[in-house]
């Protein structure tokens, strides 16, 4: 399970670190003030670290990535720096969440040199999946880049407790067929007490 957008909201954020457990992995925003601190409470907490990697959306301009966000109508160079810049603000991340990214991540003239970065520097790269059409698995494969690719987001269309309670059912039914499974999260009240009540039923 990985909780992404921390550090934009103290409460949010600090309700995440200490109300779930460990295993939860924890990914930040690059846009966060203070993200070196709640890296590190984070981590002393036995979380592993993300940061959040905002690209492009099939809904842009209407929702937007942000100032460094990943464009298909920028240059793989301008995209590279933009990547460094969300690089150099944070320490002790084991790789980057995929945000938004429902456009950007379905060229793979735009994706591949990212990918190959963040290959280079030896993280792993979390696909949302925001849309069918993402060539990041087929991609990692074939650059031998560790890749993870979410399953579920358990909270994205509709954050109430049953549907949450819902979508982590289908991901455990996922990891018992699978072996594994993967979830992205939001920050949400009602998302973090789901988590928490969840976590502590597992085995």
């Amino acid at each position: 399970v990985v909780l992404t957008g921390l550090g934009l909201s103290d409460r949010a954020t600090e309700a995440a670190i200490t109300k779930l457990p460990p295993a939860v992995t924890l990914s930040f925003s690059p846009y966060a003030r203070n993200l070196e601190s709640w890296i590190a409470l984070a981590r002393s907490r036995g979380h592993e670290v993300m940061l959040d990697l905002p690209m492009e959306p099939a809904t842009f301009p209407n929702e937007d990535p942000g100032p460094h966000g990943l464009l298909t109508s920028l240059s793989a160079e301008d995209n590279l720096d933009r990547l460094d810049w969300v690089l150099s603000r944070g320490s002790a991340y084991v790789g980057l969440a995929g945000s938004m990214g429902s456009r950007f991540t379905a060229s793979r003239q735009d994706i591949e040199p990212i990918l190959r970065n963040v290959k280079e520097r030896g993280l792993i790269f979390l696909d949302r999946r925001s849309t069918e059409s993402s060539v990041v698995a087929d991609l990692a494969a074939e650059i031998e880049l560790p890749a993870a690719i979410n399953n579920r987001s358990v909270d994205e269309r509709q954050a109430s407790r049953v549907a949450i309670d819902a979508r982590l059912a289908q991901i455990e039914r996922i990891a018992l067929t699978n072996g594994f499974a993967v979830a992205m999260a939001q920050p949400y009240p009602v998302t973090l007490d789901r988590l928490a009540e969840w976590a502590t039923e597992l085995t």
